[in-house]
């Protein structure tokens, strides 16, 4: 997995900068409800898109958590006095304190379908009946666009999807959410060329895939041969799925 504190400088930047975070907030935005006052931006990251969600709506306060010291630490440049340090599995804030959580490019990072049904508990408790919790679904099936990339890397070692839409409705509905909308939205300057892929298999962002090793270098080899090299190929479509807490 990729280290983020390492990351935080370049994310941004690596990642569609503004018209990503711009989509991706106004596609949160219309999930949650009109009358929503204290929103939750767990694994806000370096802010980017947090800082949207507080300027999108008069009365909106919003709050920023994430565990990535170098990540919080640009959060809170953006948003002063209201990022704090902490994990998603262990969310500092009392029940039902929040009337909307969102987790946006966190449930595919986590280590175990454990971690994944703890921190959708941990949302869910912090959210107050009535309240909207919105979270991005299945990641890694946006990246594959149908492309000659994807051609390449088809065969290669995955690690199972801890963001499967329906493993994620799943843990919801254990937790007491129940589905009422979904969203999807375009990741902006995220298309990949050959080269930022080879770039990033020997940076470690396919976590099956250790950088250095044969099998990795083979990979890297056969991306090395498709033609335009620094073309993006089409931008991923990302997925969001809304939960109520009834109440």
């Amino acid at each position: 997995m990729l280290d983020y504190d390492k990351e935080a400088e370049r994310y941004d930047a690596s990642r569609g900068g503004e018209p990503r975070a711009a989509a991706a907030a106004e596609a949160v935005l219309g999930l949650l409800p009109a009358g929503t006052r204290r929103l939750l931006d767990v694994a806000c990251g370096t802010g980017i898109v947090t800082r949207r969600f507080a300027a999108a709506r008069d009365g909106l306060n919003v709050a920023g958590v994430d565990r990535a010291p170098a990540m919080a630490l640009q959060a809170a440049a953006r948003l002063p006095g209201s990022v704090v340090l902490a994990d998603s599995r262990r969310l500092p804030f009392g029940d039902g304190r929040f009337d909307a959580v969102s987790s946006v490019w966190l449930l595919h990072l986590a280590g175990s379908a454990e971690d994944v049904r703890t921190t959708v508990g941990e949302c869910a408790r912090v959210l107050r009946p009535g309240g909207v919790y919105v979270t991005t679904v299945d990641k890694a099936a946006a990246h594959n666009v149908g492309s000659d990339i994807d051609a390449v890397m088809a065969s290669r070692p995955r690690r199972p999807a801890r963001d499967e839409a329906a493993l994620v409705e799943s843990y919801a509905l254990a937790h007491g959410l129940v589905p009422v909308g979904q969203a999807r939205f375009a990741g902006h300057g995220q298309g990949r060329s050959p080269r930022r892929t080879v770039a990033d298999l020997r940076r470690g962002w396919f976590v099956a895939l250790p950088p250095g090793g044969a099998l990795a270098d083979g990979f890297a080899a056969r991306l090395a041969e498709l033609p335009d090299q620094d073309r993006p190929r089409p931008d991923p479509v990302f997925s969001l799925r809304a939960f109520l807490k009834p109440g």
